[in-house]
């Protein structure tokens, strides 16, 4: 599989700390975890967009249109499995109408774009076995179950230079 660039907006510190716990808490079942993912630029987000190159109109959208907007506030809630055989878990971002419009105006600068639907979330593991849903379902259980992110930054993935830019 192509390594893919994206843009993404990350949470604030407290946001990034909640989703943590949960990382932590499918860790701590023995489960598959997003903190089983050892780069340096590992970090909760919700991604706008990936592809294996991101034109320069996506840049100057992004940071003409969505950067200002920033921070935004985001509700995250309920559960989403997301693929086939092996699944991501993950949960699902509801966002303000406006912040959606400008993503979509980021996402449409980038043609050859990995997903042509956009579904916001923030991913918690990859690759869980679909008989242990119900234990990840379980662990997950006694940490916030509905949270408000603040969503303050968005970065450029690099994947070239295994780097992460703020725009």
């Amino acid at each position: 599989m192509p390594r893919l660039h994206s843009f993404e907006l990350v949470p604030d510190d407290a946001g990034q700390e909640a989703v943590r716990a949960q990382w932590q808490a499918l860790r701590d079942a023995g489960l598959p975890s997003q903190l089983d993912h050892r780069g340096s630029t590992n970090a909760p987000h919700v991604s706008v967009v990936e592809a294996e190159q991101l034109p320069d109109a996506a840049f100057d959208v992004a940071r003409a249109r969505l950067a200002p907007l920033l921070p935004v506030t985001a509700l995250v809630g309920g559960v989403l499995l997301l693929g086939e055989g092996r699944v991501t878990l993950a949960r699902p971002v509801q966002l303000a109408d406006d912040v959606v419009r400008r993503v979509l105006a980021v996402r449409v600068q980038v043609p050859e774009r990995r997903h042509l639907g956009w579904v916001p979330h923030v991913t918690l593991a990859r690759r869980l076995e679909p008989g242990d849903v119900p234990r990840a379902l379980e662990a997950l259980a006694g940490v916030d179950a509905d949270l408000e992110l603040r969503l303050g930054g968005l970065r450029h993935w690099d994947p070239d230079a295994g780097e992460v830019h703020d725009l």
